[in-house]
């Protein structure tokens, strides 16, 4: 018998179909159990005793840090939601006094941030000193030879 299909006869090739139509379609056993089956006898009075089921998941190293990790995050969400449900409880009664409770850190900020660029500015001027030293040439002579729109002019001399 050959593997090559072309060289097949009818009777061969609708028996390896067959075959290969029941290969794929055999049912198969799980590897492991996936239930626990309790055969313990059922009390005639009274409840049940709890039965011991074994257990022996482990959990990954870094599911638990994922799972701690998403509690945090959660519990730091509602945080946020807390204070912005506050802020905006606030906001919502908006009275003059309120504006201006609100407003006044950020004005405050801005004056403070005024009053020290015109401090450090007012410094950096009184210690500057220019000593210009040497020859001065003043040149006053203008030859404009402006042509087109793009153009420029010169100073010669």
């Amino acid at each position: 018998m050959t593997t090559d299909p072309t060289h097949r006869t009818d009777s061969e090739a609708s028996a390896e179909a067959r075959r290969l139509i029941a290969e794929a379609y055999r049912p198969q056993a799980p590897a492991a159990p996936t239930y626990f089956r309790d055969d313990t006898p059922v009390p005639a009075i009274g409840t049940t005793p709890p039965v011991p089921q074994p257990d022996s998941r482990i959990v990954p190293q870094w599911a638990a840090g994922v799972a701690v990790a998403s509690i945090g995050v959660g519990a730091g969400a509602v945080g946020l939601g807390c204070a912005a449900w506050l802020f905006l409880q606030a906001l919502s009664s908006v009275t003059l006094t309120g504006v201006l409770a609100v407003t006044a850190p950020f004005a405050g900020a801005a004056a403070l941030a005024t009053a020290i660029g015109g401090a450090i500015s007012k410094a950096r001027r009184a210690s500057t000193t220019n000593v210009y030293q040497g020859t001065v040439i003043k040149r006053t002579e203008i030859t404009s030879t402006a042509r087109g729109i793009g153009a420029r002019s010169r100073i010669e001399g």
